[in-house]
């Protein structure tokens, strides 16, 4: 296609190309293929499902046949949400070998596959799996589109539906067996916040403010989950993650979620990591994480320690360790030992106010 685009179809069932064994089967999904491709081209890039809503979307850009050009490297693209710090994503496609990029939405279109490719290039190809549907994670070829790319990146949206989506299901895997093998994988907001050990599911279909959880610690909003993906080092060292952090003071949320994670076991590692909006943490093979941001934001690093959950109030919270990660900062995301840190605070909650000594650049 070169560095034409398009929609390239829209698939209903669970495999979007006709089944087939054998040298025939290969040529009728050649065929089937083709013509869903001219179809696409003919109407405008478009192809309709009619009534039926679709369980993906499938975008490409670029030469997606062509070899990689350099060597992959494993990698983790931590980004807080909002504008893209682009020095970060040129980061995490040299890790890909600038080569093959595959973006994972469950909402809107192919947005972060133009921005990728004719913005800030450098990659060869990328594509976008849409999903709307559970049904899609069990596709074999959007498995197959997922076990070829040399960059995973999972973008912005809701993290209830990756989690409802892809939890316990082929998909799940295949992200967890690409990490394993050496790739890099990146994401943005919602993809962003299932990269933790632990996630902030916002499965009740709102998003839990911190207010919200100064006002009941014990709100049932607190949805969490663990174990969706195995991301190391963010996975042994008990990661919660958390988005746009300073910009919606989600300061409080993330200790009170933190709480009721120690609660469930108080010896299990656990640490709490905000990233700023337009502010990205990149983890390299070594374990070494840089910050780089448009904006000068800041990565937030918070220790749990001493506190009291009760239901109907608000997290009593004790001289928690907080530690800023600056772009002038280097961290050890296997000791989470940081040099040269933006700042250092500890932070306490007392009768339902969040206070910082001594005090750290919060946003109003």
């Amino acid at each position: 296609m070169g560095a034409s685009e398009c929609l390239v179809f829209r698939a209903k069932t669970k495999s979007a190309w006709l089944s087939g064994q054998g040298l025939g089967g290969m040529i009728r999904k050649l065929l089937m293929y083709s013509l869903s491709l001219l179809g696409a081209l003919l109407a405008g890039c478009a192809s309709v499902s009619g009534g039926q809503r679709a369980a993906y979307d499938y975008y490409q850009i670029g030469d997606v046949t062509a070899a990689t050009p350099g060597r992959m490297q494993p990698g983790l693209m931590l980004v807080g949400g909002g504008e893209w710090p682009q020095e970060a994503f040129r980061w995490f496609f040299g890790r890909a070998g600038h080569g093959h990029i595959v973006v994972l939405r469950a909402s809107m279109q192919n947005q972060n596959q133009r921005e990728m490719y004719r913005r800030i290039g450098g990659v060869t190809s990328v594509r976008t799996l849409v999903f709307h549907s559970r049904e899609a994670a069990f596709d074999p070829e959007v498995l197959a589109v997922i076990e070829s790319a040399d960059g995973i990146f999972i973008g912005g949206g809701d993290q209830a539906r990756y989690l409802r989506f892809w939890q316990d299901t082929p998909v799940q895997a295949a992200i967890n067996r690409h990490v394993a093998a050496g790739k890099p994988l990146g994401g943005t907001s919602a993809g962003l916040a299932v990269q933790g050990r632990h996630v902030y599911g916002a499965l009740d279909g709102g998003s839990l403010t911190s207010a919200q959880a100064l006002a009941d610690a014990r709100t049932p909003a607190m949805t969490l989950v663990s174990d969706f993906l195995r991301l190391e080092p963010l996975y042994s060292s008990g990661i919660l993650t958390d988005t746009h952090f300073n910009e919606r003071q989600r300061q409080a949320r993330l200790m009170t979620m933190l709480a009721h994670l120690a609660e469930r076991d108080g010896t299990a590692p656990l640490l709490g990591l905000g990233v700023d909006e337009e502010t990205a943490l990149c983890i390299d093979a070594a374990g070494q994480g840089r910050l780089y941001s448009r904006t000068g934001g800041y990565a937030w690093l918070f220790r749990p320690g001493a506190f009291t959950l009760e239901a109907g109030q608000a997290l009593q919270a004790q001289d928690w360790q907080v530690t800023g990660i600056g772009t002038q900062s280097r961290v050890n995301a296997r000791t989470w030992q940081v040099e040269n840190p933006a700042f250092e605070s500890k932070a306490s909650i007392h009768a339902g106010q969040l206070q910082f000594a001594p005090a750290v650049p919060l946003k109003p």
